[in-house]
């Protein structure tokens, strides 16, 4: 029991001193629908789609030349990401995914930040959160 203590809080104090410290300025800031070449696509483009919710910040990376969308913490097979951070808002992140990404072709498959691919298409239909059979 000494030991849980030991290390829960200084884990609590870390927790608190990061969350109090004030965000830098990006060196450098990716605007929707920015397109741009990288290493690994070849000739295909990653383009940027601006979806804030889980964080005031979030974006995705769509490659329409082949067909996927990477979602980080924003859309997951059958979730969405978490609101409960600084800056995270429910509503906004809902918003988001119906708008800027269930409007990509069913098809695309949605690599996301934690657990199994899944695709547009499934989780327009089946997310429990988002999905057209739940809301």
């Amino acid at each position: 029991m000494l030991l849980m203590k030991l290390f829960f809080i200084p884990v609590l104090f870390f927790t608190y001193v990061v969350s109090a410290q004030k965000l830098k300025k990006a060196d450098r800031e990716l605007l929707n629908n920015l397109k741009a070449h990288v290493g690994f696509l070849a000739d295909d483009k990653l383009e940027v789609i601006e979806t804030p919710g889980h964080s005031p910040g979030s974006i995705c990376f769509y490659c329409r030349e082949q067909g996927f969308v990477i979602s980080g913490d924003v859309l997951f097979e059958s979730s969405i990401g978490r609101t409960d951070l600084p800056g995270g808002d429910y509503q906004t992140l809902l918003n988001s995914i119906k708008q800027k990404l269930f409007v990509l072709p069913d098809e695309v498959i949605v690599y996301n930040g934690h657990g199994e691919q899944t695709t547009i298409g499934r989780e327009k239909k089946y997310n429990p959160f988002v999905g057209e059979m739940f809301v």
